[in-house]
């Protein structure tokens, strides 16, 4: 029942990495702060400002689509007792990270077959691992498998290679959009005038750039909110 802040990079990536943590974190009763900079006024990534000022308020950061080399604001978190944790996939970081952990497969010590994923694939490895983990002590946890329709739009968004894994989350995920359980990317369908079925160009072509839009004009919370409302009237 710790206080969590989830700040995350103002693109594609970042708000459906953002928004699948959120998801997970509300299906255990728990409302983390989505905090994502302005792309003009703040620049990429955690900046001392916004994570000190994050960490007199919350008792963990989870940096996602970003913080790999952050060390500075990272270590202005600590300094006020909050914990950071970074999920990423940019190439950087290693082991004398200052973050508690760093999960990132493009870490410079790290050999993984699987640095071609996005940071919201990341992610849901991570949350595959934490579910697992969470049954192995008797929780109930949620069926994350609903959240592929997130993980499939930011892998085509991001542009990382279609393969492997990557092909694997696309296809399932465009199955789940089709099954309209995310009442964002449903209305965004609608608005734009796509037809079933929804296909890879439709997410890169079509719905990606309108989320990471926000992130250009100055409203960086638009996409991950867009992604995490439940309410169909608020959407539009």
């Amino acid at each position: 029942k710790k206080r969590i802040a989830i700040f995350a990079d103002y693109d594609v990536d970042g708000a459906a990495a953002a928004a699948m943590l959120y998801k997970w974190f509300n299906s255990f009763k728990l409302k983390p702060t989505i905090y994502i900079p302005d792309r003009d006024k703040e620049g990429y990534g955690p900046n001392d400002d916004a994570m000190t000022k994050l960490s007199l308020n919350h008792d963990l950061i989870i940096c996602v689509d970003c913080g790999s080399t952050a060390d500075k604001p990272i270590l202005n978190a600590k300094k006020n007792s909050c914990s950071v944790i970074v999920i990423d996939h940019h190439q950087g970081g290693d082991n004398k990270t200052k973050a508690d952990a760093l999960v990132n497969p493009n870490r410079l010590d790290e050999n993984s077959e699987l640095n071609f994923l996005c940071a919201t694939g990341v992610t849901f490895l991570l949350l595959v691992a934490l579910n697992r983990k969470l049954k192995e002590l008797g929780f109930k946890v949620p069926n994350i498998l609903s959240y592929l329709d997130l993980v499939a739009l930011a892998t085509i968004s991001d542009v990382v290679p279609l393969i492997k894994l990557n092909r694997a989350f696309v296809r399932a995920g465009l199955k789940i959009i089709e099954m309209e359980k995310n009442i964002g990317i449903k209305t965004l369908i609608q608005i734009s005038k796509i037809s079933k079925p929804i296909k890879s160009n439709h997410l890169g072509f079509i719905l990606g750039p309108k989320i990471n839009a926000g992130g250009r004009l100055g409203a960086s919370m638009l996409g991950a909110n867009l992604l995490i409302e439940n309410n169909p009237d608020k959407v539009l």
